[in-house]
């Protein structure tokens, strides 16, 4: 048993998503927070900001560094962040010569958004090809059975018959319109972030700049003058497209459910669930998961924008919240767009008699 419903051991085969889970993994989390150090020491190692030689010593030996994740877990109950007592660590493995070197001129939030960030490289790109094969299924659908008249309903009274092209384009084209926007959301996302302690990075000199730049190259990521620390409209976008996403997919799944009623029964669904007890049924499991994931994003959307209220230069009760909020998010996203997939896949319109 587990508090999340995405990955409990028997609720996850409904609502999980193993393979962006992945990026929320420890180990994912651990990896590109070493890989942050790893960069930066190199990039201040080019600039003279450390010795070239503790840049190339720490490059080589933090990301294999063996680290002890109950000293990380109880030192993050004591500090808030994992950073502190993860620096400590590293800088035992780099030995006593270089690794007073670690994560100079560096702070916690550095470390932690920067590893969001090139996790969300990864994982916006897997969103965003499962929406353009999505758009493809329903392109499909629409080519095969388009053509076949349904009943259009307005305020759920029938209206006037309409074909089954019309309801599908209203399931596509928003999908293609996220798309769209998703290229600025990933702009504001796909960032480096490099302050130190209040964003002034005071401990590099006049080599601050020079040293994010390489360091925003060598990570894949872009630079951005000042870090956004306390500016956190990127990452509440990011929710709002999310919550967008699943919103547009309920609706279709709100359609299908109507649409494969027994007394309308305008399509069929080669995949439903069964009943324990009316073994005749054929539940639209597939859509009526997809109605509630819409509503759970939409729900968590009013606290991701609520984690948008950072006070002065850090915050760590917003800072706090986004940990708890996104990753369900993502993770509502992705299984939605998985269980749509396979939904109009099964899915075929059925020709009235």
């Amino acid at each position: 048993m587990t508090v999340s419903p995405f990955d409990h051991p028997i609720l996850s085969g409904l609502l999980g998503d193993a393979e962006l889970a992945g990026f929320f993994s420890t180990e994912a989390e651990l990896d590109a927070m070493l890989r942050f150090e790893a960069t930066l020491a190199e990039a201040e190692g080019a600039e003279g900001i450390i010795p070239a030689d503790a840049a190339k010593a720490i490059a080589a030996v933090l990301p294999r560094a063996a680290l002890h994740h109950a000293a990380l877990r109880e030192a993050t109950q004591r500090d808030g962040v994992i950073v502190p007592e993860l620096v400590r660590q590293l800088r035992i493995a780099a030995g006593q010569e270089h690794g007073v070197h670690v994560h100079a001129g560096a702070t916690s939030q550095d470390v932690i958004d920067t590893g969001l960030a090139l996790r969300l490289v990864g994982i916006l790109s897997i969103l965003d090809a499962r929406l353009a094969g999505l758009i493809a299924t329903l392109d499909a659908l629409g080519a095969r059975d388009g053509g076949i008249e349904t009943m259009g309903h307005t305020r759920m009274q029938a209206a006037i018959p309409v074909p089954a092209a019309r309801k599908i384009l209203s399931w596509r084209d928003p999908l293609i319109r996220h798309r769209e926007r998703l290229a600025a959301v990933r702009a504001d996302l796909e960032i480096a972030h490099f302050g130190g302690a209040a964003g002034t990075l005071e401990k590099l000199g006049d080599k601050g700049e020079a040293v994010g730049r390489r360091l925003a190259a060598a990570l894949g990521l872009a630079y951005v003058p000042r870090p956004r620390h306390s500016e956190r409209d990127g990452i509440a976008a990011l929710a709002s497209w999310l919550s967008l996403v699943t919103g547009s997919l309920g609706k279709m799944g709100q359609d299908v459910a109507l649409l494969a009623q027994s007394e309308v029964a305008e399509v069929r669904l080669a995949g439903g669930g069964g009943s324990s007890a009316m073994p005749h049924k054929v539940n639209p499991v597939g859509a009526e998961v997809l109605v509630t994931l819409a509503r759970f994003n939409a729900t968590l959307l009013s606290g991701m924008h609520q984690a948008l209220v950072h006070e002065n230069e850090r915050s760590g009760t917003a800072w706090t919240l986004e940990w708890m909020l996104l990753p369900q998010m993502v993770l509502a996203a992705g299984a939605a767009l998985r269980t749509a997939t396979t939904l109009v896949d099964g899915l075929t319109f059925v020709p009235k008699e």
